[in-house]
């Protein structure tokens, strides 16, 4: 089994927004929602913290994600749970939300199943325990924000960066105090571009991820920092919004940025309908491709991981055919080999890719 850093999973809001118990075996957390109808997502979850020891997991990014939605908006963004779990009214309750998810991971550090990394030599003293004992080291995570609706104002970055936030993108779904994300087009604002100087200031990770293609360009010129992309795919391949042109893949990788390719089928398959298309339509190997298109634009194995993103409002009903759990991830493992990558170039996309990055933008 491979070694796993995972760039994007949304392991609080999966517990608190749909209230599971993510401490659980896998199977008995799904068990439990058997009798649930009020999401498709129910009883089909993939993640749990057992499962992501029995997939290698010993890394992941894991986010703070509570948005801020006008009253205007409300009723196009509060219609039943997950979402009413994710919208607040105001960014000071998105703010407080996401406070909590903190609180959640801080739970779970106190039971040793979590281990948060904030600097290079935390990094590098996690890695070093998993290799020795990857069976009882708590998995290690890096605090991410996906859209920054709970920085209430630029200079609160500060405050968000001092609890341990290191990685942040501006925008999730629609427009935001500070950018436009999924679903919209539009520029940064005048407060987005301020909260960059921020990011800056402090050597937060910007995250582009979810942001408008105008947003991203803007993104792209106006900061100067690092720059990632947790969970994206190639639009050449599923022409859509959401994923990235060959254009923007090649600006991240002139910027030494890392991609790391996502498992909701939706951005795997092109004219994916939520909740009519079958997963039957697409393979777990599917997501190869979208790894070779990356490789293929800059001519090495060095800006492409895996960004998994799974359980991210979603489940089984929306992954690709032959990956039931997290842990299914290990069959990317002959799936690249079969496609004629070798041991190393493997190991670079399943956790040497993201390592390198985090050694050399997490602070000393």
């Amino acid at each position: 089994m491979r070694t796993l850093i995972d760039g994007h999973l949304d392991l609080a809001w999966n517990a608190l927004g749909w209230n599971r118990d993510i401490t659980l075996d896998l199977d008995e957390m799904n068990r439990q929602e058997a009798n649930l109808t009020d999401h498709p997502g129910r009883g089909r979850a993939t993640t749990s913290l057992p499962e992501l020891r029995r997939g290698g997991v010993a890394i992941c990014q894991a986010t703070l994600l509570a948005r801020a939605k006008a009253v205007s908006r409300w009723d196009e963004f509060a219609q039943g749970p997950p979402r009413a779990n994710l919208d607040w009214r105001t960014q000071e309750g998105a703010s407080a939300a996401a406070r909590g998810q903190l609180a959640y991971y801080e739970l779970l550090e106190r039971r040793d199943l979590l281990r948060p990394i904030r600097t290079r030599a935390e990094l590098d003293d996690h890695w070093a325990r998993w290799g020795a004992d990857p069976d009882s080291t708590p998995i290690g995570y890096i605090l991410a924000m996906e859209g920054s609706d709970p920085i209430v104002e630029p200079d609160h970055a500060q405050a968000w960066w001092d609890l341990g936030l290191r990685s942040a993108n501006l925008a999730h779904y629609g427009a935001s105090r500070y950018a436009v994300g999924t679903g919209e087009e539009g520029p940064l604002t005048p407060a987005g571009l301020r909260l960059l100087r921020e990011f800056e200031r402090l050597g937060m990770i910007l995250d582009v991820t979810h942001l408008s293609d105008e947003g991203f360009f803007q993104a792209i010129d106006a900061f100067s920092g690092p720059i990632l992309a947790s969970h994206n795919n190639c639009r050449a391949l599923v022409p859509a919004q959401r994923q990235f042109s060959d254009e923007q893949l090649k600006l991240l990788i002139e910027r030494g940025g890392v991609i790391g390719v996502a498992l909701d089928a939706w951005m795997m398959y092109p004219g994916w309908v939520r909740g009519e298309t079958s997963r039957d339509v697409v393979a777990l190997s599917a997501l190869v491709d979208h790894i070779d298109h990356i490789c293929q634009l800059v001519g090495n194995t060095r800006h492409v991981a895996i960004g998994s993103d799974l359980d991210g409002g979603f489940g089984t009903e929306q992954t690709p055919k032959g990956l039931d759990r997290i842990s299914d991830l290990q069959k990317l493992d002959g799936d690249l080999a079969a496609r004629g990558y070798p041991d190393e170039a493997v190991d670079a996309v399943f956790h040497g890719n993201w390592l390198r990055f985090f050694r050399e933008h997490l602070p000393a």
